[in-house]
């Protein structure tokens, strides 16, 4: 492996990062478990940072990739009809709730965010932009300039005029101790004075997560975004919600990750879980605001026949089978047993999320600030045990985790077991 991984750092850049301190090669995968290069097996709670919703190998998928490739046509392009795009067109437009829906498809949640703002700002004839701080919105030069985390802030140029609101900040001092209502109060009052002072009128859009996936599974208060909106709708503001990581039932109590806010919004952005693993993306919006743009658009490998005929499968799949369900009962049992086990442990801060997205932010023992260092060597013993998990937050420190909606009960206890196991060993190790 280690001759690998000198290939990689020869041609790969240094700034996209690897997990451990001896990286791993996955090389086969069944369910919700993977095996590396040297036959170690791992139950995976990470899977592809959310993109293997329904874990590796599934049937109901590879049969429908193989049934298009057997007709030869990988990819026609959308200057042609794709059938299998329009049918799942047909089926995320039927479920967003949003009127008069239209869907258009793309290779990832950064492109589908780089739609969604074209749109925005298209109709809205303005460049300004809200959005939340510590979110993340994709790596390219749009999304970055729209993402509220300085450590996936690449340059300092921008072509829009952003201003952040608050979200997710409760632990600042000028938050600290409020009721969900009073927070969503003073919230809501932040919004109306960045709008009196900070803006010009007539800004695009609101882009926000309902829970930030790289901000660490932080979630904002149910209701927010609700209170948010009708501000937002009193000065024509639009407001996207970005499902890249919370669509297709994965927070278990709802299959948009907005619903948790009671309203459709104008516009949502997905990804990652769609194609399990195959490219895709897209925006589902508004027929007005799809169909408000005056030049021509294509896109040359969005919605292709490969990608549309994995995300068809997989969204039938978890349709026909309620994984929102799996998702909402194994989530459940997960975080409650997660906290109790994390409450007296001395490097165990918050434990948050919703269905089958949660995390735990891992603090210095002694202070209680941040420690991306111990959260590193969380990953290590996890790993170690045979779990393969994630992390996140503003400042590296929280362990992300999101399962394949396909996970099993004893799949749920295999992995909490192994978590809480670690933690242990990571606390006494740091408070010795």
């Amino acid at each position: 492996m280690g001759e690998l991984h000198d290939r990689h750092r020869n041609v790969i850049p240094g700034w996209v990062g690897l997990y451990y301190a001896e990286p791993l090669e996955l090389v086969s995968g069944k369910g919700s478990r993977v095996t590396d290069a040297s036959g170690r097996s791992y139950l995976d709670f990470f899977c592809g940072i959310l993109t293997n919703m329904l874990g590796y190998d599934l049937p109901e998928v590879r049969e429908a990739v193989e049934r298009q490739l057997a007709t030869g046509v990988v990819h026609t392009s959308t200057l042609y009809l794709i059938r299998n795009q329009i049918e799942l067109a047909e089926k995320i437009a039927g479920l967003s709730g949003i009127e008069n829906a239209k869907v258009f498809f793309t290779n990832s949640g950064t492109e589908a965010n780089e739609t969604a703002l074209l749109l925005a700002t298209a109709a809205r004839r303005s460049s300004q932009v809200l959005a939340l701080r510590n979110s993340y919105h994709g790596r390219s030069f749009g999304a970055t300039a729209i993402t509220g985390n300085g450590a996936w802030k690449s340059s300092q140029l921008t072509p829009f005029s952003v201003h952040y609101l608050h979200g997710t900040d409760r632990h600042l001092p000028a938050y600290a101790g409020l009721s969900d209502a009073a927070y969503i109060t003073a919230c809501t009052e932040d919004l109306r004075h960045v709008l009196a002072t900070a803006t010009a009128g007539d800004v695009a859009c609101l882009i926000a997560e309902p829970l930030q996936g790289v901000g660490g599974f932080a979630v904002p208060p149910d209701g927010l975004f609700a209170a948010y909106k009708e501000v937002l709708d009193a000065h024509g503001i639009l407001f996207i919600s970005d499902e890249v990581q919370t669509a297709w039932g994965r927070t278990g109590e709802h299959f948009w990750g907005i619903s948790a806010h009671g309203f459709v919004p104008d516009m949502m952005t997905f990804a990652k879980g769609l194609g399990n693993g195959f490219a895709i993306g897209g925006v589902v919006a508004r027929g007005d605001l799809m169909d408000g743009l005056t030049g021509n658009g294509i896109s040359t490998f969005g919605g292709n026949p490969i990608a549309t005929a994995a995300a068809g499968a997989a969204l039938d799949y978890v349709l026909s089978h309620d994984l929102q369900r799996n998702a909402a009962t194994l989530g459940k049992l997960i975080i409650e047993e997660l906290r109790e086990a994390a409450a007296p442990l001395a490097v165990a801060g918050e434990v948050r999320g919703k269905g089958l997205m949660f995390a735990v932010d891992i603090v210095d023992p002694v202070t209680g600030d941040p420690s991306p260092a111990l959260a590193a060597r969380m990953l290590e013993e996890t790993r170690e045990r045979g779990l393969l998990i994630g992390k996140g937050g503003l400042y590296g420190h929280a362990l992300r985790m999101a399962p394949p909606l396909t996970l099993t009960e004893a799949e749920a206890r295999e992995g909490l077991g192994i978590l809480v196991d670690a933690l242990r060993s990571v606390d006494a190790a740091a408070t010795r």
